[in-house]
């Protein structure tokens, strides 16, 4: 005989529950997709719902042929490698330093390190410092300012003090120099937080907006979500569909802009399956040791 497992009330609920969750988290990007995929007589009549009436891929075309947003995604993709390496690196050699015991006032520091989570000198005074070292509308006002993030901070440094001193220790017997120590032996040791901290910045980069609305003028220089800001908030697609009309295709501007939306989260959507166990390990580091 087969046991069957017995289900329980709270199973229920909580299978309901993350159910409605699932399903609202969702709806946004399938409803997204099925109007930029739509007949434009069905998107005037708001008919369309969770899948595309009449499909046809006019929005989407039209949308991958402006050139400012391959523009966006060419400024981003430089943004996010360019500015994932410097920041690794800052915050790798603050979170090395700051996890030596025998530091000279470390704890202070790291008070004050903790302090900026909590407190910060605003978006003027920010904005006045960056264009105090003439980084305004160049490409290093995308990378350097915030180069480094405190929460990463704390969490690498707290993972860098759970190595076991024994193996620092040994060594130094060796003759290893603190470079030395951190590149061949807490380097090879901490692969997982830095994967998961180095997927953090990039994501956090990926999706940087004030930013760039702050301190960039040039549109040769703007990032993939302030184009796509500009086109679908300002008003700027209109300009898409005078070339779309021009060729004969009929596009309505909703659809436009739900294809511009969605061209624009695509990649992140396509990426995160494959990195979401990173995610959870680094959510966890941060709640056990931090």
């Amino acid at each position: 005989m087969v046991k069957l497992k017995r289900i329980r009330l709270f199973d229920v609920v909580n299978f309901v529950l993350l159910a409605i969750v699932a399903f609202a988290s969702l709806f946004p990007f399938v409803h997204m997709a099925s109007v930029a995929l739509s007949s434009p007589e069905y998107v005037i009549r708001n008919e369309v719902g969770l899948w595309p009436k009449g499909l046809q891929w006019d929005a989407l075309t039209a949308a991958v042929g402006d050139e400012r947003l391959w523009i966006g995604y060419r400024n981003t993709l430089l943004y996010v490698v360019l500015g994932t390496s410097i920041s690794m690196l800052v915050t790798m050699l603050g979170a090395y330093s700051l996890s030596r015991r025998n530091l000279l006032l470390g704890q202070p520091i790291m008070m004050l390190i903790v302090f900026t989570i909590m407190f910060n000198g605003g978006m003027i005074p920010f904005y006045l410092v960056v264009k105090s070292y003439g980084l305004l509308d160049t490409i290093g006002a995308m990378v350097l300012p915030n180069a480094i993030n405190t929460f990463n901070l704390i969490v690498m440094r707290t993972f860098f003090q759970g190595i076991p001193k024994e193996i620092e220790e040994s060594g130094r017997i060796d003759g290893l120099s603190d470079i030395r120590l951190l590149t061949s032996i807490v380097i090879p040791l901490s692969k997982p937080v830095l994967m998961t901290i180095g997927l953090f910045y990039a994501v956090e980069i990926w999706n940087s907006f004030s930013a760039a609305l702050l301190l960039l003028r040039n549109p040769d220089l703007y990032p993939l979500q302030l184009v796509i800001r500009n086109l679908v908030v300002v008003g700027q697609a209109g300009d898409v569909l005078e070339t779309t009309s021009a060729s004969g295709r009929r596009v309505v501007l909703e659809s436009l802009k739900y294809a511009l939306i969605l061209l624009g989260c695509l990649p992140i959507i396509m990426v995160y399956p494959f990195i979401q166990k990173h995610f959870e390990q680094g959510a966890l580091i941060g709640s056990v040791k931090g």
